[in-house]
């Protein structure tokens, strides 16, 4: 299967800081990935220099066999860098539907397929943005990435303080994503178990390095690596 993306010995943080220090790692194409580790070890650092608004040290980033690592963040969307940030930056005063059609990119996703896979931005697609729920913001952050287009989808924890309700909405969603469409992805999340289902491949990261790679079907077969890595325990989730 063909490398989507690939990073190689990437270094990069914030300032004088260096968060990630040669990490390296590939993504296949229709593959998707979940980056787990404990809070302050890299993961939405590594999300962010994908983006492209981090302070790049060293390395290189290749999407679809094209060297995007001295692109700007602008640059990287267009190349097929789709993202769904923590804070989601949806544009507040705008409504549903030009939140989608602002940043649309011709391909197989537009606002009919957004609205089929998300009915409450259709009920809602003439309200503003600041006039939706949390967990209908984080819909429309995800179906404005999806308008793009991209050839690969970054999520920096797309689950974080929404209902369960509107979590099981959303695991849905992402899983006709990655599943289903067959759209690369790579997901961040604190709900580890939930996210192996929806998942080929796991790193864990540890103070910006990788110290753990497998299958996501291995880590559901044996708990105790997450446990080991993350210090959770299965029976909190």
């Amino acid at each position: 299967m063909a490398e989507l993306l690939t990073v190689e010995r990437l270094a990069a943080g914030y300032g004088e800081a260096v968060v990630l220090d040669g990490l390296s790692f590939s993504l296949a194409a229709g593959v998707s990935l979940a980056l787990l580790g404990r809070n302050g070890m890299g993961k939405t650092t590594l999300i962010n220099s994908l983006v492209g608004v981090t302070r790049y040290r060293a390395g290189r980033i290749r999407l679809d066999g094209h060297d995007i690592t001295a692109l700007r963040p602008d640059q990287r969307a267009a190349a097929g860098i789709g993202w769904v940030p923590q804070e989601r930056n949806i544009f507040r005063s705008l409504t549903v539907e030009e939140n989608l059609t602002a940043v649309a990119r011709p391909g197989p996703w537009d606002a009919r397929r957004v609205y089929d896979m998300f009915p409450r931005l259709a009920e809602r697609r003439r309200n503003m943005g600041n006039q939706l729920s949390g967990g209908e913001q984080q819909m429309l952050a995800i179906g404005r990435a999806l308008m793009l287009n991209p050839k690969v989808m970054l999520l920096d924890e797309p689950l974080e303080g929404l209902a369960p309700i509107i979590v099981e909405e959303l695991l849905a969603a992402l899983g006709r994503i990655t599943r289903d469409e067959g759209l690369s992805a790579i997901i961040v999340e604190q709900n580890a178990r939930k996210l192996l289902s929806l998942t080929d491949h796991v790193l864990v990261l540890e103070r910006g390095r990788i110290v753990h790679a497998a299958t996501s079907a291995a880590l559901r077969a044996d708990p105790s690596v997450l446990e080991a890595w993350l210090t959770v325990a299965e029976a909190t989730h």
